[in-house]
């Protein structure tokens, strides 16, 4: 499913809401293109198991002893392969797990491939997995070929009278801290600018 930030926060914060109290878990991932170079599907996945652990000290002592061991026979910590099947073995007792993957787009190109086969693996060994992507639609392509075929798909686009109301909005605001530095000529062209943007996403 591809949409937005704010509709991806939405999402996850229904479904933590109308699953409180259950057998359920919420796990979620914030991709950040200022973050990428630590965004590693060991690290993506990583960060799932740690959600998980959280949730009952059980889990916990598991992921423990797997990354006790892992360091005992080779001293570099779990891999990838390895992460997947802790994970899948970890939520095994959990009724529903949603997987709330929000901006996949901003991985890096090079690590999209790992991180997407690894969903796609804990999707099928894990029949207890509902995935829910968000990304940019040029990301549609590559999703196709790891893990969406047959997917819900939901486009979203930016309303062109949203993005004017709000940009000149914002401009007019700084614009009162300073009034030399805005002309109507430089207002104008960023807002044209800015619109001409948005309608390439």
């Amino acid at each position: 499913m591809l949409t937005n930030n704010k509709i991806s926060s939405l999402v996850i914060d229904t479904l933590r809401e109308q699953m409180r109290g259950q057998n359920v878990a919420v796990l979620s991932l914030y991709c950040d293109y200022q973050a990428q170079k630590d965004q590693s599907a060991v690290n993506l996945i990583g960060s799932l198991l740690r959600q998980v652990a959280l949730r009952a000290r059980g889990i916990l002592e598991k992921i423990k002893g797997a990354f006790d061991e892992a360091m005992k026979e080779g001293g570099e910590g779990l891999r990838l392969p390895d992460m997947v099947k802790l994970f899948v073995k970890a939520i095994d007792s959990i009724e529903m797990v949603y997987l709330c993957v929000d901006a996949v787009d901003e991985v890096r190109r090079e690590r999209r491939p790992e991180f997407l086969r690894a969903l796609r693996q804990i999707i099928r060994d894990a029949p207890n997995v509902r995935l829910f992507l968000t990304g940019r639609p040029y990301i549609c392509g590559e999703l196709d070929n790891y893990l969406t075929k047959g997917a819900n798909v939901i486009q979203i686009v930016a309303d062109q009278g949203d993005i004017t109301k709000y940009l000149s909005q914002k401009i007019d605001d700084d614009s009162h801290q300073d009034p030399d530095l805005m002309t109507e000529d430089l207002k104008n062209g960023i807002m044209r600018t800015m619109q001409e943007k948005a309608s390439e996403m």
